[in-house]
This record gives structure tokens, sequence and C-alpha cells, in this order.
């Protein structure tokens, strides 16, 4: 059975690089085919077993925390614009797992974010996953929180998901020096928000995906504000793993950073191509679209 049952879901900076929100519809909120960012990035933590799922909420979100809620309304408007398989889905998380929402009062980064989820989490270890990444795994293979959460129960170690990225974007994440054990698995040495490309040769990228024990929560108690004035996860990271050791892994599924404008397009229509109602048709549209475009 597995220990890690608990996930953070910091949900209060989305949407940063993205299109402003309305006064009634957060980013989060915002539909890829047919259904919302957060949706996915939830119904991804309840397939990895996850059943306590922390959404980490700042002022405005209170559509996230119905949505997930029980409620009339919402079943009503799906039910009568035809969603039913999305309700069917909404049905199936809040069967399966507890979401709880913490208000997060003041926007003081990701490290904040995650320490904000304390009370629920307790001592127990925890998954992360960022509200504005989606990541999908086809074919029926695992997610990349059931691929972090199976690494930290073999190793005992907590563990990050990596990707390389282009010496162009290096500046656009954080970045983790590592040393390859074997092939797409990785002893992490040190961790650098934001750099610039000449301040590491490393182009490990971290998109968003983490499993940590209870001891991050010690560290980022300990944290003070660096970059931006906030609270880094990614300088608690590098303390966790002077202090105790931190794993990375590469993963196979497919991943769209929906808080950018290019990547909420290309989920939309990656996903749109695999959905059953929708993918022939719109690759129809797309193969024409491409020959007006040569």
């Amino acid at each position: 059975m597995s220990k890690v049952k608990k996930a953070i879901i910091p949900a209060a900076g989305l949407g940063t690089r993205f299109l402003p929100a309305t006064k009634t519809v957060p980013k989060e909120m915002l539909t890829i085919v047919d259904a919302p960012i957060i949706f996915y990035v939830v119904e991804e933590a309840v397939k990895a077993g996850i059943e306590d799922i922390v959404l980490i909420a700042g002022r405005g979100k209170h559509a996230i925390e119905d949505f997930f809620d029980t409620s009339y309304e919402l079943e009503d408007r799906l039910a009568k614009d035809g969603k039913e398989k999305l309700l069917e889905r909404v049905t199936k998380i809040r069967e399966m797992a507890n979401v709880i929402s913490i208000r997060q009062k003041h926007a003081l980064g990701l490290g904040h974010a995650v320490l904000s989820g304390l009370p629920i989490i307790g001592k127990e270890p925890f998954a992360v996953l960022l509200g504005d990444e989606i990541t999908m795994g086809f074919h029926n293979e695992p997610n990349v929180t059931a691929q972090l959460v199976r690494s930290f129960e073999e190793t005992n170690t907590s563990t990050i998901s990596v990707m390389k990225v282009e010496e162009k974007d290096v500046s656009k994440y954080g970045i983790a020096e590592v040393e390859e054990k074997t092939t797409g698995f990785f002893k992490v040495n040190s961790l650098i928000e934001k750099p610039k490309p000449s301040e590491t040769q490393s182009r490990w990228a971290l998109p968003g995906r983490y499993v940590f024990d209870n001891r991050i929560m010690d560290i980022l108690k300990e944290a003070k504000p660096t970059l931006n004035g906030e609270i880094q996860l990614t300088d608690s990271m590098k303390v966790l793993c002077q202090r105790h050791g931190l794993n990375a892994m590469t993963f196979t599924a497919q991943r769209y950073d929906a808080g950018d404008k290019l990547g909420y397009l290309q989920a939309n229509i990656e996903l749109g191509l695999q959905n059953p109602e929708l993918g022939a048709e719109l690759k129809k549209y797309i193969l024409q679209l491409a020959q007006s475009l040569k």
C-alpha cells in the first residue's frame, strides 16, 4: 500500500504569464477541451493514489472550491450542457479523494504556498503538483506523480521530476544540477532558481511534479525570501539535497505548460485529438489547415 496519500496543489499564483482572469472565473478554471485546467491536475493526483488533496488558493478562487464540492447547481449545469462524462469524472474524484482548500493570505512564493499546507500534511510524505502544469500519460502508462511515488517508496528519498530544456529556456525554470545513476534516474547535487544559461551547465529543468518526505517542511520553516522577495521552493530543495539527499527522474508522459499562452493552445489541440468525440474532426481540420499554410 502506498505511503504517499496526501498532495498539495498550489493554485494561488497560477496565470502570471497567462491571460487575465475575469471577476468570476479564475485562471485555473479555464477549460482545456472539456474540463478546467485544475481538474486535470487533481485527476492526476487521484490516479496516483492520493487521498487528501490540499488546494492552496488565493483571493477569488471560490469557483475552484465549489467545482470539487457537492453542488446541485454544478451538476445540473453539466447535465444540461451535455457534459455527462465530465460529471462522471468529477463525481469519481469526490468519491475517491478529499479536496481541502487552504487560503494563502499573501502571495509569498511557491515555498510559502507549500508550507501553507502543513496543517493538513502533518508529519506525512506528500506530493506537490503545480496547478498550471498538466502531464498526461497515454497508452495506460503511469502518470508522473505515480512514477515519483513509486520511486520515493523504493528509495525512501524525496524525488522530483526533471526534463531537458534548450539553453534559451533555462532562465524560465528551476534547474537541477544532477549526477546520473541509471538511465533517466539522477542524484541531485544542487538546484538554482531561474539561472542565466551561463550560471549552470545543467539543462535539467523542474516541470512542477515532486514527492517529498516531511523534512522539507522543517526547511521551509527556516527559509527566507530570495528571488523577487519570495520564499522559493527551489532554495529549500537545495538544502534538502545537501542534508538528506534528493533524487530526480525523467518521465515518459506528455507535459503541457497551461500557464503559458502557447502551451495552453497546444494542450487544447493535442488533448482534443485524443478526445473520442472531437479527435477525428479536429485531425481533419488540422490537415486541411496545414495544406493552406504551405
